[in-house]
């Protein structure tokens, strides 16, 4: 490939990826409705509030990796982070905005080295987009309150869905039920 073919495909990747970043970003002072959960897992009633949008606080609150995977739709090794393999009951809620998103309850051991589970806490608690990035078409599922990347879905997971949220551990908080 000649210099000139390189740099107009790596121009056409970029815009590709702008258009795309514009399109999957809903506006901040969009309204959206969210189920709303108690810490111990019951559901609270539906909600509607505007869409958080606070990136100076979430690049100073946040870690490096989950500012990268949740703002920047990173993606941490698998393996890597403490609670991939946890097993007790609880509920996870997004770490940036705390949006309850998955109960453990819907969580398996899909061997991936992510948390993955069969189904979300409640559809309107997520998003789901096409993501075309890197050759291939997936679904990417990103929190319905703040937008953060939260990883992507997938349809070899187990019954009843058929479906394996595969997600980033740094992209949620742990919750465990009350005794």
């Amino acid at each position: 490939m000649q210099r000139r073919e390189f740099l107009t495909a790596l121009t056409g990747l970029a815009l590709a990826y702008s258009a795309r970043s514009f399109a999957a970003n809903p506006a901040a002072n969009e309204k959206v409705t969210i189920m709303k959960y108690s810490d111990d897992g019951k559901p609270l009633g539906l909600a509607t509030t505007a869409r958080v949008n606070n990136d100076a606080e979430w690049k100073k609150r946040l870690s490096p990796l989950a500012y990268e995977v949740t703002r920047r739709q990173g993606t941490e090794r698998a393996f890597s982070q403490p609670g991939y393999d946890r097993h007790e009951p609880g509920i996870y809620r997004c770490i940036c905005c705390d949006n309850a998103l998955f109960d453990s309850a819907a969580k398996y051991e899909s061997g991936t080295g992510w948390p993955s589970f069969w189904q979300p806490i409640a559809p309107e608690n997520v998003r789901e987009i096409e993501d075309r990035m890197l050759g291939m078409t997936r679904t990417e599922v990103r929190c319905a309150l703040c937008d953060a990347h939260l990883g992507h879905v997938f349809d070899d997971g187990p019954k009843p869905t058929g479906l394996r949220y595969c997600m980033n551990t740094v992209a949620l908080r742990f919750v465990p039920k009350p005794k």
